[in-house]
């Protein structure tokens, strides 16, 4: 019987298709940003190019989901990834690397609950009540911190009372993926201005909702301001994709 031969390495683009469909943020440079910091060791092939086995790609996804769904800075990652190299447990001190969420109580009145956002897919939901400090928006966004301090001077992310925010983090990790192919901080100024400009427009319109006195009128206004920025945000992108599409052809 003929010994089973072994699974082919993969490039790092084959690794990037297996993880993209999850962690659809993930990109190249990134994959070479966690190999830099020792958090994976690919092997490499005579001619000095990566060959990752089916052990790396499992390690990534322990890395990637560690970040996106524990917000767990890449110190406390290199924790868990070493104890499990050993057959130990997590670290204790992996546990809670980022301040609990802040619960908000029912009886909270509406004008200090957490603002309503509208996601990329127009679909709404509250803010998490996540603070991050400094070094754990950088490492959960994968960032280094010039970049970070750019991200800051042009208004992008923005430190309240020493924390960030999940926004922030969201923000961060964005333009992180969009410097990959070239895109600049100073780039996204336009996009930043944009945003501003279309919440200008929803304040308008809903500014006469906020002076009234009856009860609700707040929660009918912010209603009123998702409903409209889901249909912004849905016109934009289809906008954006008709423009590429007469740009590059079908």
């Amino acid at each position: 019987m003929s010994a089973q031969a072994a699974p082919a390495p993969m490039t790092i683009g084959d690794v990037l298709g297996l993880l993209r469909p999850d962690f659809p943020d993930i990109t190249i440079s990134k994959i070479r940003f966690l190999e830099a910091e020792g958090l994976i060791e690919p092997q490499r092939s005579p001619a000095g190019y990566r060959k990752f086995c089916d052990a790396d790609v499992e390690r990534l996804r322990f890395i990637l989901t560690s970040q996106r769904d524990h917000y767990l800075p890449l110190r406390v990652i290199r924790q868990q990834l070493e104890a499990r190299d050993r057959g130990e447990p997590a670290p204790a001190s992996a546990a809670a690397p980022v301040p609990a969420p802040v619960p908000v109580p029912r009886a909270e009145p509406a004008a200090r609950r957490p603002r309503t956002l509208v996601a990329a897919d127009g679909t709404a939901g509250e803010t998490a009540a996540v603070r991050l400090t400094r070094r754990q928006l950088i490492d959960g966004a994968g960032i280094d911190e010039e970049m970070l301090t750019r991200l800051e001077e042009y208004g992008l992310v923005r430190r309240t009372s020493g924390y960030y925010t999940g926004e922030d983090l969201t923000v961060a990790r964005t333009a992180a993926a969009l410097g990959a192919f070239g895109f600049e901080v100073r780039h996204l100024r336009a996009v930043k201005a944009a945003a501003e400009r279309q919440v200008g427009l929803i304040d308008q319109v809903v500014a006469p909702q906020l002076r009234r006195r009856d009860p609700g009128a707040h929660e009918r206004a912010a209603e009123t301001a998702r409903e409209i920025a889901a249909l912004a945000i849905r016109l934009h992108a289809t906008l954006v994709s008709a423009g590429l599409r007469d740009s590059l052809g079908p």
